[in-house]
């Protein structure tokens, strides 16, 4: 575990030193990566979303694909399509692959594509896989989308469905950086600017084996969770779905629709994947409310009266915190 840990942890420095003021959303984006899951970024334009996978792709030497989502796009915009290829007399349909063959994909403002888009993308989320023309083609092993959505402009967009949304292992608010990072921000920008051998990215003093990645989602399947934390997991996800038992809680007055059972999936993998990168060879109800958010933040549909009152995902979590013990 020492090499691969100290490893990542490197690779998550790096990133920290390059992409100031982010420190939560880089920690989530490697956590996403670890646990083979993707990640759905949310935030105002400026906040370095397209800057921290461009940092990852370099530092793990990976091959990244961006695809900036509106509404002609196609499915095989992203996936690929046959083309014609002749070679003397022989014509034939051969298979020139789409951007989504890449390592790392970033789905620029995927709530701007159309239904049959989102369709091709889920598959390739969830199966890892594509399928043109009736022919099913394998994604790579290291894979993961990272989606960006600006909460802003909804103009000419369309709202990811339920189904999709549930497809992200996490979904990350991207705030602001507070004054101190702001400052940084703009000196290191002028560092970069006058510096004409430095890149957006530069990291070429830190390159990371994608080997590592496969290795430490290898030891996060070790760590050790106890049924208390088990049953601790379970039992908030269970509270978003069955808010009616908590007669002393507004819960049921806030949300409509609660969390699949692949919110607890995720759950366990994130708060592995947590425990893990922190350096733990177990799991306890502090990493699981670490990740909570993050996990089951986008996973609830809140009432009309919740929306009424302004009440946010992020309001929720912190009930179900309240009102759920450890067993």
């Amino acid at each position: 575990m020492t090499t691969t840990h100290s490893e990542i942890k490197k690779l998550q420095q790096k990133m920290d030193s390059v992409v100031l003021g982010q420190a939560e959303v880089v920690e989530k984006i490697i956590i996403a990566l670890l646990c083979n899951g993707n990640l759905l970024l949310e935030g105002f334009p400026g906040t370095a979303k397209t800057r921290c996978v461009k940092v990852l792709a370099d530092a793990l030497d990976a091959d990244m694909g961006r695809v900036q989502f509106t509404p002609d796009l196609l499915p095989s915009d992203i996936t690929g399509t046959e083309v014609y290829h002749s070679e003397g007399d022989v014509e034939k349909l051969v298979f020139q692959e789409g951007p989504i063959f890449a390592n790392l994909i970033l789905a620029d403002e995927v709530n701007r594509a159309p239904a049959k888009v989102q369709s091709a993308l889920l598959e390739a989320m969830e199966e890892r896989q594509v399928t043109v023309a009736g022919k099913t083609y394998d994604l790579p092993e290291v894979f993961m989308v990272l989606a960006t959505q600006n909460p802003i402009e909804q103009e000419g967009t369309y709202p990811l469905p339920e189904a999709q949304m549930d497809r992200f292992l996490l979904k990350v608010n991207v705030a602001y950086p507070d004054d101190a990072a702001e400052l940084d921000i703009v000196r290191l920008v002028r560092s970069e600017e006058k510096n004409a051998m430095a890149k957006i990215s530069e990291t070429h003093d830190v390159k990371i084996d994608q080997q590592h990645i496969i290795t430490a989602r290898q030891q996060i399947q070790d760590i050790f969770l106890s049924e208390s934390v088990e049953n601790y997991m379970v039992a908030l996800v269970l509270a978003t779905r069955h808010p009616d038992r908590y007669h002393d809680s507004p819960l049921q007055k806030w949300i409509s629709i609660g969390s699949s059972p692949r919110a607890s999936i995720s759950l366990d993998k994130a708060t592995r994947a947590y425990a893990w990168l922190h350096g733990k060879d177990f799991a306890d109800p502090d990493d699981v409310r670490a990740v909570l958010e993050s996990v089951l933040g986008h996973r609830l549909l809140l009432t009309y009266e919740a929306a009424a009152q302004g009440i946010s995902s992020a309001d929720i979590i912190a009930e179900l915190l309240r009102q759920v013990a450890v067993a």
